[in-house]
């Protein structure tokens, strides 16, 4: 936009390039690298604020990959679910068609076993059913297909 032409100070708090991330051995990333080190791509200007971090962690959030140098928050999971990632990076960065990033591949690993009949997530143990599904949360209901 032309008015925005002349604005010098944009506030350079966008962190790009590649960071160092230490992986909770015990989570579905880590299953997924293989690995507890790991380096991804950034390219963002907000980070997790870590003032909440314990009332998240108590209401069932999970901090799974944390930037050791900074302290930086970079992936968390959902307890009681079988596959809830989300990940400060961007994994779509290091992604290939014949090389899918390993969060990708997880991702994949795990829905083709819980779509199996009689296994994981639609066997009613869960709360969901082929029929009706539900999910609920300490909220009441969050998602109803």
């Amino acid at each position: 936009m032309s008015e925005q032409s002349r604005i010098k100070d944009k506030g350079g708090t966008m962190r790009l390039g590649v960071y160092k991330c230490k992986l909770n051995p015990k989570s579905i990333s880590y299953q997924a690298y293989g690995k507890r080190i790991i380096f991804e791509r950034h390219r963002h200007r907000f980070e997790f604020n870590n003032k909440y971090r314990k009332i998240l962690e108590k209401a069932g959030l999970r901090i799974v990959g944390v930037n050791p140098e900074k302290n930086l928050v970079e992936i968390i999971e959902l307890k009681n679910h079988p596959f809830f990632v989300g990940s400060q990076f961007h994994p779509e960065f290091k992604s290939r068609p014949n090389r899918p990033h390993p969060l990708f591949r997880q991702f994949i690993k795990i829905a083709k076993k819980l779509s199996e009949p009689n296994r994981g997530w639609f066997s009613g143990k869960h709360g969901f059913s082929k029929n009706n599904i539900e999910m609920k949360s300490k909220l009441g209901t969050v998602l109803k297909i």
